[in-house]
């Protein structure tokens, strides 16, 4: 039987501790512009590198940063840097011929370890 003190109240809902003598760090707040013309605000850290794109919380929509003077804020070209593959970091450490000598090898042992290596191949 639940006990009657916790009647009525909103378990994991909300804190039972009080923010009495608690220090909050200093916040700061960002506009975002979306495509279709909708702002939204993120709250950061005062400290916190604030990124040039963010994805609004309400429509999903991808936004960029708006300066104070209502421009949208440049990217760094850091930031629009395509991604790395598996297969580009590959190349960066071996030649293509390499990868495939290593690749020919494993599969003569896969090929050897199931029985079908191919005699005087």
């Amino acid at each position: 039987m639940a006990d009657r003190s916790l009647r009525g109240m909103r378990l994991g809902s909300q804190s039972l501790q009080s923010e009495e003598g608690v220090t909050f760090s200093p916040r700061k707040k960002s506009t975002y512009r979306a495509a279709d013309g909708s702002t939204f605000e993120v709250t950061f850290s005062a400290e916190a590198e604030v990124p040039t794109v963010w994805e609004s919380p309400k429509s999903g929509h991808e936004g960029r940063l708006v300066d104070d003077a209502g421009e949208l804020v440049e990217q760094d070209e850091a930031e629009s840097k395509v991604a790395r593959t598996h297969w580009d970091m590959l190349l960066e450490r071996r030649s293509r011929a390499e990868l495939e000598e290593l690749l020919k090898e494993r599969l003569d042992f896969l090929r050897a370890r199931k029985g079908q290596h191919k005699i005087g191949a």
